[in-house]
């Protein structure tokens, strides 16, 4: 059992807080048991893992099967996995995996996609991948000045949905949507002024939605290179929505339209 926070594994781990430190290590930090399970699931790689007996004891045959999966298994005082985790009250198990699911392709043929502009929030971020899964989008693209896909933050929001959804940094961002113009999706830009609302879209057409930075919005070459601006009404004076609110109405509004309901 490692009992100091000293002890260099430990702090190996601690750093991978910071993204300089994950891509030194390609490791990328899971904090609790919903992470660990989705990685389980989604056969992901696992290089190390640490966790209390409590946790062990109550999460035996998911602690069988991450002995079997992970390249390093530990167990760790309740100190020293506090001195590890990011959150307040850890649930008792962290772990890390490589980041080579950061490499991952979004598929060409998708219906139904997400770029997403100089977002700079981990936790939108995870909650927008969430509802993504949520409601069937098959990929998201980041803009290469957003936050880092594999921030811790991002992943714990995203409770184990960053794992089910292809994510792709683009360098280039015109490049990428002329792209998939080119395949037949038509892109939809988010615009508070514009006369045509989201729920006028017809979203039975494979499309790739844009939002931009939480502040700022979408940037003039972003807007301008897509084929449809809407918006989404508001009334009591207030300006915008957060941007993982716009992206579930977006999402589901494409959703509803693809059930027919």
């Amino acid at each position: 059992m490692i009992t100091s926070v000293q002890n260099p594994l430990v702090k190996q781990l601690k750093k991978l807080r910071s993204l300089k430190a994950r891509r030194e290590q390609n490791l990328c930090l899971l904090e609790g048991t919903n992470l660990l399970e989705a990685a389980c699931e989604t056969n992901s790689p696992i290089a190390i893992v640490c966790c209390t007996l409590t946790w062990q004891a109550r999460y035996f045959r998911l602690w069988e099967e991450v002995f079997q999966r992970a390249q390093r298994t530990e167990i760790v005082t309740p100190e020293v996995l506090e001195a590890i985790a990011t959150t307040v009250s850890p649930d008792g198990i962290v772990a890390a995996i490589p980041r080579q699911r950061l490499h991952s392709i979004v598929p060409k043929n998708l219906t139904l996609g997400l770029f997403l502009e100089r977002l700079q929030d981990p936790g939108n971020l995870g909650t927008i991948v969430r509802t993504s899964v949520a409601a069937g989008a098959e990929g998201l693209w980041l803009s290469a000045d957003s936050v880092e896909a594999d921030n811790p933050k991002t992943l714990r929001a995203s409770t184990g949905a960053w794992f089910r959804l292809p994510i792709e940094v683009s360098a280039d961002l015109a490049q990428t949507l002329s792209a998939h113009r080119d395949r037949g999706l038509q892109i939809v830009a988010t615009a508070p002024r514009s006369p045509l609302t989201y729920w006028e879209v017809d979203w039975q057409k494979p499309s790739l939605i844009l939002l931009g930075n939480e502040r700022a919005g979408l940037s003039e070459e972003a807007i301008a290179t897509a084929d449809l601006q809407v918006s989404i009404p508001l009334c009591g004076g207030v300006e915008s929505l957060n941007v993982s609110v716009a992206a579930a109405l977006l999402l589901y509004e494409a959703r509803r339209q693809r059930l027919n309901l």
